[in-house]
């Protein structure tokens, strides 16, 4: 990190010099920058004691290691022998979570292609806007899901299809044409509502993937020479999402694990996937440890959830009752909690132990390899220990920028790499990270992000609707769901049900209205901004 002649402060991590605090953990040790390597590569060649990759739960079909690097070849192969696949071409990925899915993110990669994914909810116009934004040349999906993608007239396969398992496979006559791959060349385009609202493309490199890799394996103590024991991994995770695709999809597979893979969420088939595959670890948005504490007495009656150490909690802070909660019915399995972006690859802080977790409200320290500025919006002064303000992180996680679009970019990372995250945030005095609020504005619905301005801009199209604005409603099962406030023209009697139904045609079923209020006029400041907070605080007020 290049800090070792400044004075920093050993609890915290901040140095009063420079206004940055530097992360506590131990750097992890990644390739030089020049060496060319593509994340795929350097996943497939860390040595480990591990034979089975991938567990389908509901059927039990797997793939060994040696099945798995098998399939990334054929299929590699056959993409880039018979399909033309090249370095820079992007591939869309649109499925849900299976075995299949892993294999096609390494062949893409390995080829130096990018691969870009979609959530399955998503209506065919926000698919087809996603395609035209990112321009794949080809895509996969399933059976299910074709009628999704047949208007984008790509050329297809079908991962649940006979087609892909002969590509799995294909024994090329001759080796494909390998192309040089450097570590900056762009590995995945993943959209991300960013931190400002409408979706934008995430470009991220081959070296940020690697970066994300190497952290995640230190952080479960898979990271030692010749490879750690392995665990196996429930993964509960999108894998079209940035932490499913780089944890479960590929980075984990570099350490001799296992990840049973269910291909959609319900908690029955968790816990008893919990209960045959002996999992160790198990990855859970907030919602889901709040039914795990209300249901416990039920649960730890019908399921054997003893292999069971650690729940893996991101997406949103964790409170007192529920950590304490989870504690007192779970006593054996500890609660490890993250903070990361799209933006940084799914890094920026996390803890590592039970002990760590128990600072409660934490979002942990520093990841390895972090830097992090807490920044005054005002001023733009950086601030010391304990003082609230926009959290800016550096490392070698941290995004290329934004896809086509120049102006997000700049407004996002700055010259010197530092990424603000739009989240305002402060470090206290024992190098922790407390994620107070949001500056940008994101409803989390089930762990899923929600753009306001996208539902605003939808809403504005109907025609008895003048202006309108979104807001995070709080509710105890989902976190937070998108409420909406909505000016209608004169003489209009549109109701409630009229809006509701209005958007859930058009948009994903995580990002529909539950809620309308008829208003006379949108507050807003001077220039025209939204003033959300003050729509907050009517809605909750009748709380």
């Amino acid at each position: 990190m290049g800090h070792s002649n400044l004075t920093v402060d050993s609890r915290s991590g901040y140095c009063s010099c420079t206004s940055v605090f530097y992360s506590k953990r131990k750097p992890v040790p990644l390739p030089p920058p020049s060496t060319p390597i593509d994340a795929a590569t350097f996943i497939s060649t860390r040595p480990h004691p591990g034979h089975i990759a991938l567990i389908d739960a509901s059927s039990g079909r797997h793939l060994t290691y040696p099945d798995l690097w098998k399939a990334v070849h054929s299929v590699s192969s056959f993409l880039s022998l018979r399909l033309g696949i090249r370095k820079g071409h992007v591939v869309l990925l649109l499925s849900p979570n299976s075995i299949h899915f892993p294999v096609v993110v390494l062949s893409v990669l390995s080829l130096g292609a990018v691969i870009t994914t979609t959530n399955p909810l998503n209506t065919p116009s926000e698919i087809s806007k996603h395609a035209s934004d990112s321009k794949p040349v080809l895509a996969f999906t399933t059976a299910d899901l074709l009628p999704k993608i047949s208007a984008l007239r790509l050329p297809t396969v079908l991962i649940d299809g006979d087609q892909f398992e002969e590509m799995m496979r294909f024994e090329p006559g001759r080796e494909r044409v390998k192309e040089r791959i450097d570590q900056d060349d762009t590995a995945t385009l993943l959209y991300s509502s960013g931190t400002t609202g409408l979706s934008k493309g995430v470009v991220s490199s081959h070296r940020n993937l690697i970066s994300m890799v190497q952290i995640i394996l230190n952080r479960f103590g898979l990271d030692r020479e010749g490879g750690g024991k392995p665990e196996t991994f429930l993964c509960t995770v999108p894998m079209f999402h940035i932490y499913g695709l780089v944890a479960f999809a590929s980075g984990l597979l570099g350490s001799g694990s296992t990840v049973v893979v269910l291909s959609k969420f319900e908690i029955g088939e968790m816990l008893s996937a919990i209960e045959r595959y002996k999992a160790t670890y198990l990855p859970l948005v907030p919602p889901i440890l709040v039914a795990m504490i209300n249901n416990a007495a039920a649960i730890n009656s019908k399921y054997d959830l003893r292999s069971l150490r650690s729940v893996l909690s991101g997406g949103a802070p964790l409170s007192r009752e529920v950590i304490e909660g989870f504690r007192e019915r779970y006593p054996t399995v500890r609660i490890l909690q993250g903070y990361g972006l799209t933006e940084s690859t799914g890094i920026g802080a996390s803890t590592d132990s039970a002990e760590e977790s128990l600072r409660y409200g934490t979002a942990g320290l520093l990841s390895p390899n972090t830097e992090a500025k807490i920044v005054d919006p005002e001023t733009g002064a950086a601030l010391p220990v304990n003082k609230t303000g926009e959290l800016w992180i550096r490392g070698p996680y941290v995004m290329k920028g934004y896809f086509s679009n120049p102006e997000a970019t700049s407004s996002t990372l700055d010259s010197e790499g530092w990424l603000r995250t739009g989240d305002v945030c402060y470090i206290d005095e024992g190098g922790f990270l407390f994620v107070v609020d949001r500056l940008k504005e994101l409803i989390k619905y089930k762990g899923y992000q929600v753009a306001p301005a996208e539902l605003e801009a939808l809403l504005l199209t109907h025609p008895d609707i003048t202006d309108a604005a979104v807001i995070p409603f709080p509710d105890k099962v989902v976190g937070q769901y998108p409420m909406a406030y909505v000016v209608r023209k004169t003489g209009s009697d549109l109701s409630e049900k009229g809006v509701i139904d209005f958007v859930g045609k058009q948009v994903a079923p995580y990002k529909r209205i539950r809620r309308v209020a008829f208003v006379g006029a949108i507050p807003k400041n001077p220039s025209g901004k939204i003033l959300r907070k003050d729509l907050i605080k009517l809605a909750t007020s009748k709380l």
